[in-house]
């Protein structure tokens, strides 16, 4: 899942100030790229602030398009979910807080930041509510070196040890998880090391990083080889949701629009539900990513494996999503994690209340779930994936991964 961000300037100089930072280089040479920038979104601002629009430009936290993540989105694209919706979505470049600032900024009209992103965003002052909830579960990893020489058995044992992240912005979203864990995360000292930080780890130097599901079928597909820490094994924070801005919430003109943008993302997590070899094809098929993805996934198996990995964790304890419902977020969940949040970086807590929002919800999953049943059910598989759902049905499969 899932699913990642970009830090507004420097984090705050509350968490700046009492943490070592370590630099790529200082940790080795193979981490040291660049941070990849995948394109401008000032173009964008026309349509996103057109009173009349009925349009809605969606930005990745990622810095890339290219992994199966989105696959709600390919799929509804696929099967007309959004309706007469103009739909766009685009990366951000990778940096923790950059896809919250193109919504305040007008160049995009929703963000997908993990909480940990959400909230320092909010401590900056970008005025965005979240609306949808796409990760139930949460949906973010620590890997470890292979064999964990280090016998890192929960994050409290982060303490004193060295953690690559992406972004050194990801930090917020590994300390409150350390928190959960009992721990102290100023103990904890990281390393930004841009798009070669799984690499990092893999050289040994560094003696865990951040991941999430999805990502690490991903990795384990390019030869990155880990022990892992699963967040969704213990944590109880929640993953990434859709984030819009204040304004947009409060202008009623706008409820239908977002209402019905988000039915298509309902329609696709429900497709993808049901036949999840199916949304892995359709995805590896989008003219925009496809090259890329079907180069990582050479193996087809694994590709399925990256993607039960990320419904695993949108769908979550689906039945207490107030009944059965994608995209409904805990109110109280999400207190919990500003309040942990709070402890790491020593700002005030944010109130859940004032920024998660569930007004959209019902009428998101007020779908023709038959019609989605039909789509599942009739979609042909090409050969590939079909010997996939084939072994998948035998009693060695284990794909859940």
């Amino acid at each position: 899942m899932s699913h990642i961000d970009e830090l507004v300037a420097g984090a705050s100089s509350s968490r700046s100030s009492r943490r070592r930072f370590l630099t790529a280089t200082a940790a080795a040479g193979v981490a040291g790229a660049a941070l990849p920038m995948f394109g401008s979104l000032g173009r964008l601002s026309a349509a996103a602030q057109d009173a009349a629009r009925n349009s809605v430009v969606w930005v990745s936290p990622r810095g890339t398009l290219e992994v199966l993540d989105d696959y709600p989105y390919w799929v509804a694209k696929q099967f007309g979910y959004f309706g007469d919706i103009d739909t766009e979505i685009l990366p951000a470049i990778l940096e923790s807080t950059s896809s919250a600032k193109n919504v305040v900024d007008g160049d995009a009209d929703m963000s997908y930041v993990s909480p940990g992103v959400f909230t320092d965003a909010i401590t900056q002052g970008l005025d965005l509510v979240s609306v949808f909830q796409m990760a139930s579960y949460d949906v973010f990893d620590i890997a470890l070196q292979k064999g964990n020489p280090e016998g890192i058995a929960t994050l409290k044992d982060l303490e004193g040890k060295t953690v690559v992240l992406g972004d050194i912005g990801w930090a917020a979203i590994v300390d409150p998880m350390v928190v959960q864990a009992g721990g102290d995360p100023s103990k904890v000292n990281y390393v930004a090391a841009g798009s070669g930080w799984a690499q990092t780890l893999q050289a040994g130097q560094a003696d865990a990083a951040l991941s999430w599901e999805g990502l690490r079928a991903q990795w384990a597909a390019t030869g990155l080889d880990f022990d892992y820490i699963l967040g969704y094994e213990w944590s109880v924070f929640s993953g990434n949701s859709f984030q819009i801005r204040r304004s947009d919430f409060e202008d009623a003109s706008l409820t239908d629009l977002y209402t019905n943008y988000l039915k298509g993302w309902v329609m696709g997590l429900q497709f993808g539900y049901l036949n999840p070899i199916a949304a892995t094809q359709i995805t590896m098929a989008a003219p925009e990513i496809s090259a890329a993805l079907n180069d990582t996934f050479q193996d087809k198996s694994v590709a399925v494996q990256s993607f039960l990995q990320l419904a695993n964790c949108f769908r979550g304890d689906f039945a207490n999503r107030n009944g059965g419902q994608w995209g409904w977020a805990s109110v109280e969940g999400w207190q919990t994690f500003f309040d942990d949040s709070a402890k790491a970086s020593g700002a005030d807590a944010v109130d859940a209340t004032k920024v998660i929002f569930n007004d959209y919800i019902a009428g998101a999953n007020d779908f023709d779930a038959a019609q989605v049943e039909a789509d599942a059910a009739g979609f042909e598989l090409d050969p590939e994936f079909a010997a996939v759902a084939g072994s998948m049905a035998s009693p060695e499969a284990t794909p859940a991964g």
